[in-house]
């Protein structure tokens, strides 16, 4: 596994967390687990957290080289991707995968502001461990 795939891995988690609680908060796990057919909400934390790899891994992959332009560059890239993943996620797969009718903007807007913090967050955190010295 590459470096920015493993780093990507890392900072998607740990966006996925800060994201996590608000989710958390709001009483969302036990809809993320409907996708699966379940009403638990261990069972969507968990599932949340894979998916905040993924899309960790696919960041590292896809947009390293710009992330690694600088701080501010990490920040931009990661809200926009986080942006990407809320309009991907919330509005289109997950509702296909519920049964439910896609693009519903105005429903979902409340995790707009949570999928930009994600994103922000682990362009972030993606940054500092990608400066790291290699051991």
């Amino acid at each position: 596994m590459s470096k920015n795939t493993t780093v990507g891995i890392y900072a998607g988690l740990f966006g996925g967390s800060v994201f996590g609680v608000m989710m958390a908060v709001g009483g969302m796990f036990p809809m993320i687990s409907s996708m699966m057919g379940m009403d638990n909400a261990l069972v969507g934390f968990v599932l949340h957290l894979i998916i905040s790899a993924v899309i960790g891994a696919i960041f590292g992959l896809a947009l390293d080289t710009m992330v690694m332009q600088g701080p501010g560059m990490s920040l931009l890239a990661g809200g926009i991707y986080g942006i990407v993943w809320w309009v991907l996620g919330p509005l289109l797969i997950m509702p296909l995968a519920m049964g439910m009718p896609v693009f519903q903007v105005q429903a979902m807007m409340g995790s707009l502001f949570g999928h930009i913090m994600f994103g922000v967050t682990m362009g972030t955190i993606y940054f500092l461990l990608r400066k790291l010295p290699a051991s």
